[in-house]
């Protein structure tokens, strides 16, 4: 059943593709595109200068705006600014949003909020919308009715924090990817890569002293305070660790094919981690804590390796050559791709509309043909080669 959905985009960036360095903004980008080609309506609300595949591309904030409020910062240096959600891109957007939205919106429409906090105040103002957070991997926010989480260990996290009562239309779907965004690549250059905002929550300092351990290269790329020059390990980290800072999407896509494993050492709870996915699509194994996302989502032995303590990563990185990269693009593909997660979506918003159009939680499908929305299937059997 097609649907309307008004997409809100992230008002401190700009809706495209080349903003690799906002997973937020990368998620509305292929938001708006999956959910188009599954012949649903989609309205996207943003920057000027955003490029997404929609019906409509409402502009609710200009050059002027962002410079105002950021001054000349530079994102494809950098990354996103710093911003606060009463600063001037802030009450810019949710002020043009609010009133393009009294125009175009129809009895039944979604809203879509995928910034939380950031996109409340819109919400409020049109609280006759069906409102739904589609894709929760932030700490602000959960405000709406209807809440998608990006794994399960963030719901949890929500319900423990805020309320052990589970709610019906809570739901876990994972992040999507578009596969022309990767390449993947059996052979491997002798260089670990440490791709993500760059300090150590991150884990960033781990990365670096495995690297040192066992000897090799660690790419570093993302934005962050990180000079090179902190003193992590035994000697300077400039002789091992290569700064590439934040990258452009070709470049992205080279840097993951080729290194033999990305290191993902974060000291906390991961929503989702969506780096550890996108090296999978490349065919780079993944070597990684063993909390949050992780234990979803790299699959130990299989697709990387999951660590708790110093020696289990240095034996991680020594021995990653035994993980298949055949095997880490298969799992990714097969259960992240932007075709298999819309199947999921599809699932979820059918059964959010019949409570507005139906029977609610007792209405039946007479043409349901499967349950497999919430499958997980596993890397191709042993053997198989077919990458696309």
């Amino acid at each position: 059943m097609p649907h309307t959905f008004h997409i809100l985009g992230v008002p401190h960036t700009i809706s495209v593709r080349e903003y690799s360095s906002c997973a937020f903004t990368q998620k509305i980008v292929k938001l708006c595109k999956m959910l188009k080609s599954r012949g649903h309506t989609v309205f996207h609300y943003g920057h000027e200068d955003s490029r997404v595949d929609c019906h409509e591309h409402v502009t609710v904030t200009k050059r002027y705006d962002l410079d105002k409020a950021y001054r000349d910062h530079d994102w494809r240096k950098k990354g996103p600014p710093t911003y606060h959600l009463d600063d001037h891109a802030y009450k810019t957007f949710q002020a043009k949003a609010t009133t393009a939205l009294k125009i175009r919106k129809k009895p039944g429409d979604f809203l879509l909020c995928p910034f939380g906090d950031g996109h409340k105040p819109i919400a409020d103002a049109h609280s006759d919308m069906i409102i739904c957070e589609p894709g929760i991997g932030y700490i602000g926010g959960g405000f709406a009715k209807f809440r998608v989480f990006e794994s399960y260990s963030i719901m949890h996290r929500y319900l423990g924090l805020r309320s052990p009562e589970i709610r019906w239309y809570d739901a876990v779907i994972p992040n999507y990817f578009d596969l022309d965004d990767f390449e993947f690549s059996s052979t491997k250059d002798n260089y670990f890569l440490f791709f993500g905002r760059v300090d150590a929550w991150k884990g960033i300092n781990i990365a670096i002293q495995i690297v040192e351990e066992v000897g090799g290269r660690l790419v570093v790329a993302g934005p962050g305070g990180f000079t090179g020059k902190e003193p992590l390990t035994d000697r300077p980290v400039s002789e091992y660790t290569q700064m590439v800072g934040v990258v452009a999407p070709e470049h992205r896509k080279h840097l993951m094919a080729r290194a033999k494993a990305t290191i993902a050492a974060s000291t906390f709870l991961e929503p989702f981690c969506g780096v550890q996915i996108e090296s999978m699509l490349s065919g780079t194994p993944v070597i990684s804590t063993d909390w949050g996302a992780f234990a979803e989502y790299n699959l130990h032995g299989v697709t990387g390796y999951r660590c708790r303590t110093f020696e289990h990563f240095t034996w991680a990185a020594r021995n990653i050559h035994t993980i298949d990269p055949y095997a880490c693009r298969s799992w990714a593909e097969r259960n992240f791709s932007l075709d298999r997660v819309a199947e999921m979506y599809d699932e979820y918003f059918y059964s959010v509309s019949n409570i507005f159009a139906g029977k609610g939680w007792y209405q039946q499908n007479t043409s349901r043909s499967d349950l497999n929305w919430l499958c997980r299937f596993p890397p191709a059997p042993d053997g198989s080669r077919h990458v696309p």
